[in-house]
């Protein structure tokens, strides 16, 4: 295996510890999972599944020498994910205020294919996840053991399937506890309150992060 052995569990054991702390993209799908059922909260796992790849591929690139370059580049980035988080949050306060009927009891208020790319945007405009991935991975990397990219890919594949596990799990419970709140109107609306003021506060601390 072209990848030293004893990094590997380190990288594991240190992975799932990161993992089970409560941060931006478990407390996002848990949100969507409590808005809109096990499927939402599964499909916005993968979207953030998705976007972890195209981190661990700039991680690869090399593209934080681009941040370090260009410092405007990652506030750029930064501002970008915070706007659009805040834009989701303020989204779900007004539907749901002015709305509550018109969400299906049965099929939860949101739908699988905005969860997936709600997750997907949310964490790859996320620069702090692009800059956190290429300083965490290559310490795990021994050029020693040569194959760079595929010694990259091995630990990448490792993380984003911990990650599904874990924020799937997160995921498909809260939806199962959101479907039963979700068939009492009063909840539903406390719901996508609550919810739509976490997506706003993510984007708030994000903005305030340098």
């Amino acid at each position: 295996m072209p990848i030293d052995q004893q990094l590997l569990v380190a990288f594991t054991v240190t992975t799932m510890i990161a993992m089970i702390t409560p941060g931006p993209d478990m407390l996002f799908i848990l949100g969507c999972g409590m808005r809109g059922g096990p499927r939402a909260g599964l499909l916005a796992t993968a979207g953030v599944a998705t976007s972890e790849a195209v981190h661990v591929a700039v991680a690869a690139a090399g593209l934080a020498a681009l941040f370090a370059a260009v410092p405007v580049a990652f506030t750029v980035v930064r501002v970008v994910g915070a706007a659009y988080l805040i834009y989701l949050g303020v989204q779900m306060i007004r539907h749901r205020m002015g709305a509550v009927e018109d969400v299906p009891v049965g099929g939860g208020g949101m739908p699988g294919r905005r969860a997936f790319l709600s997750g997907l945007l949310t964490n790859l405009l996320n620069p702090k996840m692009v800059t956190f991935t290429i300083a965490f991975l290559p310490q795990f990397i021994d050029p020693g053991f040569g194959h760079v990219w595929l010694q990259f890919a091995i630990l990448g594949a490792l993380l984003i399937a911990l990650e599904f596990i874990v924020d799937g799990t997160v995921g498909v419970l809260a939806g199962r506890i959101g479907g039963w709140l979700r068939r009492r109107q009063a909840a539903r609306r406390r719901i996508d309150v609550a919810t739509g003021g976490v997506f706003i506060g993510l984007g708030v601390r994000l903005a305030a992060e340098r």
